[in-house]
């Protein structure tokens, strides 16, 4: 159980884990707040990936890894992950005028 310094080499790893084998592979997200940590662990039960870090903007990073995570899994674990973004774009409604009843 080694830590990987690097979050790409770690998010690449991780996701081959689990296109490897996606019905064992577990991610697991634990934040220490006294320390200010937050570790991410991939493993498939032979293989275990961690990455630990005390950055704030690492934590969009992850984002992005939880949403490419879910599309997997909601998709299949040969779906194309490139338009997997880290924050889902939504529609802005228009917004209502007056608090009025209809006419």
């Amino acid at each position: 159980m080694v830590y990987i310094s690097s979050w790409d080499e770690f998010a690449e790893r991780s996701i081959q884990l689990f296109r490897a084998d996606p019905q064992s592979t577990r991610y697991v997200t634990k934040y220490r707040h006294c320390d200010g940590k937050l570790v991410l662990k991939v493993t498939d039960d032979r293989e275990c990936l961690k990455f630990k870090t005390d950055q704030a903007q690492d934590a969009k990073k992850m984002e992005k890894l939880n949403n490419i995570f879910f599309a997997l899994m909601a998709r299949g674990p040969d779906a194309d992950i490139t338009e997997v973004s880290g924050k889902e774009q939504t529609e802005a409604q228009p917004s209502r005028k007056g608090r009025g009843r209809k006419q």
